[in-house]
């Protein structure tokens, strides 16, 4: 009984540091739903480099300002862009029809024509790793996979490298173009869309993605033996020195001279969606929590990040950490998986700070949170300053069961996201920050 009186005494007091949910809920939810609907209703699809990616930077620096948040500055780079061209595909001869395809970021480009070509299918990537080299020479080869939901959505390093990795295992083993099946786990004529890493010094092939019912039908007709043929039209860009850049302001704690706590998301998306998922979502919750957790004033300044063109390699993190890499930060965090449910919370925290984790489990343990002990890696959009000053990192996990079904997808718009969902993520990153931004001393990690 002297247990459960202390641990109720503790959630309490933690809970004591959470501005009243009587008065800021309403206000939180309204500030993360208006963001994300104005985000992709006024500005839309961000691809980035793009000029919608730059109109987007204009519309994030006004409205943080018209938020309230103070130092707000756009922070511009150059990286290199994907610009979509022309995306069409069809079998020809045996089974001839149309296929629902779409680009893969840095694709090589065909001849405005197309290609025709026979389809070599592959059953998944290490089919294709074990084909001889050369024997796709002037072939178009098809990579399958059989990528299942997860709710902490840790198929997607698995499974993604057919995305990644594939079409340059494919240039080795001599093809003329590579066609994935889509990385995700729906059932829509939805193509996928997503980068490819390919190897340096490697000049890019025609890469495209199908949908997943598309891919079904190629293993079916793979299936027969019979012969298949492809004709291929990708005609997208690969362009260099495209202007891109960073949004960020902060909330001024009352000690400044304090490290600062960093909440990050990305402002860029693919172009076949709005990006309210991935990751219009991530950029409401991180504004609005910062707004609800220094309502209070908390005791160390909070900096919103808003990352430019993480779809095409984290250079908006990248150049965050060379700009601000001598800048103290006392912890980063990141949302950029949805606007699912949070279930789960991971640290990199060391035991000596375990006095942290439990404030942070009593917070979290209302609104069903629970603690995970996995490794958090902060996200693309952090990952380079988290390296560069070996800093805590607090992932607050979303449940990812669905988000593989819209993820880099047309499907990728404002209707799939739930307002109580949004809300849910909303309260949980308040009462993490609550606890972060108050939290006086250096805290532990492994």
């Amino acid at each position: 009984m002297r247990l459960l009186t202390a641990r109720l005494s503790a959630a309490a007091a933690v809970l004591s540091l959470v501005p009243s949910l009587a008065h800021a809920t309403a206000p939180a939810t309204d500030v993360a739903w208006d963001l994300v609907r104005d985000l992709t209703t006024q500005i839309g699809p961000r691809p980035a480099g793009s000029p919608a990616e730059a109109r987007a930077r204009e519309w994030a620096a006004a409205r943080l300002k018209t938020l309230g948040f103070q130092k707000v500055a756009i922070e511009p780079f150059t990286m290199r862009a994907y610009r979509r061209g022309t995306d069409k595909a069809e079998l020809v001869g045996f089974a001839a029809q149309p296929l629902a395809i779409t680009a893969l970021g840095y694709s090589g480009a065909t001849p405005e024509a197309g290609i025709t070509a026979p389809l070599v299918y592959f059953p998944s990537l290490d089919a294709l790793k074990a084909a001889p080299d050369g024997s796709l020479a002037g072939k178009i080869a098809f990579i399958d996979h059989a990528m299942a939901p997860t709710q902490d959505g840790s198929g997607y390093g698995p499974y993604g490298n057919v995305r990644r990795q594939g079409p340059g295992v494919a240039v080795a083993k001599g093809a003329l173009a590579v066609v994935i099946r889509s990385v995700g786990t729906d059932k829509h004529r939805n193509p996928h869309t997503g980068a490819i890493m390919w190897p340096q010094g490697m000049k890019p092939i025609p890469a495209g993605a199908v949908s997943n019912p598309d891919a079904d039908q190629i293993a079916r007709l793979a299936a027969t033996g019979q012969a298949l043929s492809l004709h291929l039209t990708l005609t997208g860009q690969i362009v260099d020195g495209a202007p891109s850049g960073n949004v960020i302001g902060e909330l001024p704690g009352r000690d400044p001279s304090l490290p600062m706590v960093l909440v990050a998301c990305h402002l860029d998306s693919w172009d076949l969606g709005t990006g309210a998922i991935d990751d219009g979502a991530g950029c409401a919750i991180v504004t609005a929590a910062a707004l609800r957790a220094q309502a209070g004033g908390a005791l160390r300044t909070i900096r919103v990040l808003f990352a430019g063109s993480e779809e095409l390699g984290g250079f908006g993190g990248d150049a965050y950490a060379k700009a601000h890499g001598k800048e103290p930060h006392a912890l980063a965090m990141e949302s950029d998986f949805g606007a699912d449910r949070v279930w789960r919370v991971t640290t990199n925290f060391a035991p000596a700070a375990d006095a942290v984790k439990a404030r942070l489990t009593a917070a979290l343990n209302p609104i069903g949170v629970v603690p995970h002990d996995g490794a958090a890696d902060g996200g693309e959009d952090v990952g380079a300053i988290i390296a560069a000053q070996k800093l805590p990192v607090v992932d607050l996990n979303q449940d990812g069961t669905h988000y593989f079904d819209l993820h880099h997808t047309p499907d990728d718009t404002l209707d799939k996201i739930d307002p109580a969902m949004l809300a849910q993520n909303v309260e949980a990153w308040t009462r993490t920050l609550a606890i972060l931004a108050n939290e006086p001393g250096p805290i532990a990690v492994k």
